[in-house]
């Protein structure tokens, strides 16, 4: 499969607001997004700003985007991202795809850039699986702290990539057990 990026047109919101408004997005702070939502993310500059730029995923010859691709927090070391593929095209590699160009593009147009991170839910494991084999290390576990829009709360799971890990094809994994745990005390 023949997977290209292309930058978010800014002057063009209506693709962007079809693409957003006519999926469900299970494994996002809002899973079903309405219009008033996306023009309003629009105007505050979410996809694109000084902080934030936002790239299409096409897939093969498909002339619609089947993803899109959301770069954060671009002026401080530590960018975060956004994925989203559409349902039909979920599962095919198109995710792996993205974090490896995603990952490639923030290290070599951002040379200040350390690390880049994203979260998940605790059960999108299929995103789970793409930031591990896309060299990501799992960094963090927040208990019940990515709450649904039905009042569930979910554990969230951050992962990151340092710098010297992409360059070195390696995966250097946090120390777990640096915290000395006193048994004795009650408080």
């Amino acid at each position: 499969m023949d997977i290209t990026f292309r930058r978010l047109a800014p002057s063009h919101p209506e693709p962007l607001i079809h693409f957003l408004t006519g999926e469900s997005w299970p494994f996002h702070g809002v899973s079903e997004v309405d219009l008033d939502t996306v023009r309003r993310w629009i105007a505050e500059g979410r996809f694109e700003s000084e902080e934030n730029r936002s790239f299409w995923i096409f897939a093969d010859e498909d002339e619609h985007p089947v993803g899109l691709v959301r770069l954060m927090d671009l002026t401080d070391g530590t960018p975060l991202f956004d994925l989203r593929i559409r349902a039909g095209h979920r599962g095919l590699g198109i995710g792996r795809a993205a974090v490896t160009w995603l990952t490639r593009y923030l290290f070599e147009e951002f040379p200040h850039m350390h690390r880049i991170e994203g979260n998940t839910r605790q059960d999108n494991r299929p995103m789970r699986h793409v930031f591990q084999h896309c060299g990501y290390a799992k960094e963090a576990h927040y208990r019940d702290a990515w709450p649904s829009q039905d009042g569930t709360f979910h554990d969230a799971v951050g992962y990151a990539i340092l710098r010297r890990d992409w360059l070195s094809g390696r995966v250097t994994l946090p120390r777990w057990d640096d915290e000395h745990v006193d048994r004795t005390s009650t408080g």
